[in-house]
């Protein structure tokens, strides 16, 4: 098939989340029971008392994961985990997931099976059922694809637009972690390209190699805020960075928000790893993504439930629009804060 290229635009130049808008601007809901489409961590279809919540990702090799340094069992845990994580971001419960995987000929039914391993394992853990998919073959490589089905009463969900002017904007464990573990895997993977010989040099480094390679979705985070009696106004998974997850919550909600550098938590094997790397701890938690920590925003009222929880950290909150959207640095300045996650597309 050609292509007219008198016209063409370069997907780079609209970045993941330009090219979703574009792509889904003229979209109109035909069914009465779609309640959500587009827009959020899930879908929500209505069936009456419940309402049934439907996301779905795509984890592409090259792209998204590098077998050089990820097992296979650890790959089909994560392609779970990062599915439900989008469930739990609803302040739904996950059910069910389907997964279809495109294979190439290089592997094996025994690479297959570590794969569906890490797949079952997590689903034991969260109690879901594995009900269904496809399978199909390759040539670029290995694609897995997992689409997850939850639940919840109409009352309980929260959607990405309900921040109000004034709202905490909180976050729970802490961020970076994700990014620096996968720093120090491809620093090891370029050294032992230089020297088979070498054995990786991972010592000390546990925490982040595991919140890169086998992260957990905050199920407990959902439970324990029901236990407080707390409805976030507006939630969202930090997936692509928390500045990125930040600008999705204000333009959902419009609102601005006065982010506090001083209030990110990360953990300090993230902060001393990033120095390590002459990086800076507060743009790895910024913008390095796949945290998986739940990003939300409570009433003011609320406060006192959370403020000596130590998962939970508070760090901004929410402006009016015109405002803007600011980080207040630890010097005192104040800058506009961006989005510079991770983009598919490039």
């Amino acid at each position: 098939m050609d292509f007219d290229n008198s016209t063409r635009t370069e997907l780079a130049s609209l970045g993941e989340f330009g090219l979703i808008d574009h792509l889904t601007k003229h979209i109109s809901l035909k069914q009465e029971s779609t309640k959500k489409g587009v827009g959020d961590d899930a879908a929500v279809i209505d069936n009456g008392s419940m309402q049934t919540v439907i996301s779905t990702d795509m984890l592409v090799e090259g792209v998204h994961f590098d077998l050089t340094y990820m097992p296979l069992k650890h790959l089909g845990y994560k392609s779970v985990i990062v599915n439900l994580s989008d469930i739990y971001a609803m302040n739904a419960q996950p059910r069910q997931i389907l997964v279809s995987i495109a294979l190439s000929s290089r592997f094996s039914l025994e690479a297959v099976e570590d794969i569906y391993a890490g797949m079952l394992l997590a689903c034991e853990k969260y109690n879901i059922d594995l009900v269904g998919g496809d399978t199909t073959s390759s040539k670029s490589g290995l694609i897995i694809n997992i689409t997850v089905v939850g639940a919840a009463s109409p009352e309980t969900l929260v959607y990405r637009s309900g921040a109000k002017e004034g709202n905490l904007l909180c976050v729970t464990g802490d961020l970076g972690g994700a990014y620096m573990g996968l720093q120090v895997l491809e620093r090891e993977k370029a050294v032992f390209k230089d020297n088979p010989k070498l054995q990786p040099d991972l010592e000390g480094k546990d925490y982040i190699l595991e919140r890169q390679l086998k992260p957990e979705a905050r199920k407990d985070v959902v439970e324990q805020l029901k236990q407080l009696d707390i409805k976030p106004t507006a939630m969202i998974d930090i997936s692509d960075g928390l500045s990125s997850e930040i600008l999705h919550l204000c333009k959902q909600s419009d609102v601005g928000v006065e982010l506090y550098e001083e209030k990110i938590p990360i953990d300090p094997l993230t902060y001393e790893t990033a120095r390590e790397f002459n990086l800076d701890p507060t743009l790895c938690a910024l913008s390095g993504g796949e945290d998986y920590e739940l990003l939300f925003t409570i009433d003011m009222k609320d406060y006192d439930k959370i403020k000596n929880l130590p998962d939970f950290s508070v760090i901004g909150h929410m402006t009016a629009k015109e405002k803007g959207q600011l980080m207040v640095a630890k010097s005192g300045s104040v800058h506009e804060l961006k989005a510079q996650g991770w983009n598919a597309l490039n």
